[in-house]
């Protein structure tokens, strides 16, 4: 049974994600409340986003903190001023330390534009468009003390074209960002999630078919 569940959405760029979950929100798909909107970046337009929505939103910048805890810290009690929950990252460019991770254990989600295990860290669309593969794709998972390393909650495959640029390889993917993190939140709020191990379990939730896919496409001779 889904629930209302409080947001804190950390950002330093557009906010593309950001967006998209607001837009779930607004329209009722989403049992969600963004509580607050948080940036270490002061010109990041994931701001105007939220203020143009009457989201609280505000900056912390990172310069003048002697160290990542002590940064991480105003961010807990930031977030902890607001009631939130759960932990959204939506372009937030910055690693979190332990305290951060310790104070929202399994709370924390981020998404990842590849197919986690592969091409973690940053531009990750860029390494597996220079690899060659035949699929990529986005996953959200929990955060861990890792560098995108926590348990993987869903996953969108995107096809690679012979003809694709990175850009264009990353609009595609862009839009699979768009659908499945929102998808991913919903599942949190309605009780859906079972972190076992490294393993998320979802619950009483349909299973995907068993067609393979593949690129190119197999013919039969």
């Amino acid at each position: 049974m889904s629930r209302i569940v409080n947001l804190g959405v950390l950002v330093s760029g557009s906010g593309s994600n950001l967006q998209s979950i607001i837009d779930r929100v607004e329209t009722g798909s989403l049992p969600a409340a963004i509580r607050i909107v948080v940036s270490n970046n002061p010109a990041a337009f994931a701001l105007e986003r939220a203020r143009k929505h009457g989201i609280p939103a505000t900056v912390i910048a990172h310069e003048g903190f002697a160290n990542r805890e002590d940064y991480d810290r105003r961010l807990v009690e930031t977030l902890n001023a607001h009631g939130v929950e759960l932990v959204v990252l939506a372009g937030f460019m910055r690693v979190l330390s332990p305290f951060f991770l310790r104070a929202f254990p399994m709370r924390v989600m981020n998404i990842h534009p590849a197919l986690l295990p592969s091409f973690p860290g940053t531009h990750g669309q860029r390494k597996a468009f220079d690899y060659g593969v035949k699929f990529s794709g986005c996953t959200v998972h929990f955060a861990d003390e890792g560098v995108d390393t926590g348990p993987v909650i869903i996953q969108a495959v995107v096809p690679v074209y012979d003809a694709d640029t990175e850009e264009t390889l990353s609009q595609r993917i862009l839009r699979e960002e768009h659908r499945i993190y929102p998808q991913a939140i919903r599942l949190y709020a309605e009780g859906k999630l079972r972190v076992e191990g490294r393993k998320v379990r979802v619950l009483d939730h349909p299973q995907p078919d068993g067609s393979p896919r593949h690129n190119p496409p197999v013919t039969d001779f």
